[in-house]
């Protein structure tokens, strides 16, 4: 348990010790420092969530900007990881706290999974390490939340959190479904995600470096907003749940 709870008064107000103190005990894994996963890992550890991993191995972009929690003017360049640790450590002095500087690849996500976690959360954003990390952790029984498309989406009010199997007009989450199949996963994966049309006319095609072949265009706000229903899913779930 914390030695300092000061700062988790109103949280506290709201839920209750023992749910605080249940949330103090428990280790959450975040995968993916990006534009959903960095606000992920933020409101979880301002949930009071007293260890964490998270893992990221990219850098700072220059158009990281519009929807980064790392990402500034002044860190272009920089880790992903090193920079939301030194966040998350400025946030809660006593976190727990385990920085991977790692891209998801299939031996990565062994090595990972090896340990144990309350609560997993899948934030990465292309297709092959998102699927490797998905269907390791639904094999090894992980609770697990995972994030489908936020690009080309403008509605932050439609977001629902659904099976994987009940997701649709996301092409992000069709395109996985299809791909689980393929390794008899049908359902029982636990997925945010917006029904909202994507517009299409801001996808754009990349050099495919770090797995990712295209890309829609991001608002600010969505994958923050993918983020904190994340984060809710992850923290509602530890509290309610019996350990």
């Amino acid at each position: 348990m914390m030695k300092d709870t000061a700062w988790l008064s109103r949280t506290e107000l709201l839920i209750g010790k023992e749910a605080l103190e249940r949330l103090a005990n428990s280790r959450v894994l975040v995968v993916g420092m990006g534009g959903v996963g960095s606000f992920a890992a933020e409101f979880i550890c301002r949930g009071g969530v007293g260890r964490m991993t998270i893992v990221d191995g990219d850098t700072v972009d220059p158009s990281n900007r519009n929807r980064q929690l790392p990402a500034l003017a002044t860190t272009h360049g920089q880790s992903k990881a090193e920079l939301m640790a030194e966040r998350l450590k400025a946030i809660n002095p006593e976190l727990a706290l385990e920085v991977i500087r790692e891209f998801i690849r299939p031996k990565a996500v062994e090595e990972i999974l090896a340990e144990p976690y309350d609560y997993v959360v899948d934030a990465i954003d292309s297709i092959s390490p998102k699927l490797s990390f998905m269907k390791a952790a639904y094999y090894k029984g992980y609770p697990l939340i995972s994030s489908m498309g936020a690009g080309g989406k403008l509605d932050p009010t439609q977001l629902e959190i659904v099976d994987i199997s009940k997701t649709y007009m996301c092409p992000f989450a069709q395109h996985l479904r299809k791909m689980l199949r393929r390794d008899g996963i049908r359902s029982g994966i636990k997925v945010v995600f917006s029904p909202e049309e994507p517009v299409k006319e801001s996808l754009m095609m990349t050099d495919g470096s770090n797995f990712k072949k295209s890309a829609y265009g991001t608002m600010s706000y969505l994958p923050a907003t993918f983020g904190a229903v994340v984060a809710s899913v992850v923290i509602r779930d530890l509290i309610t749940t019996s350990r």
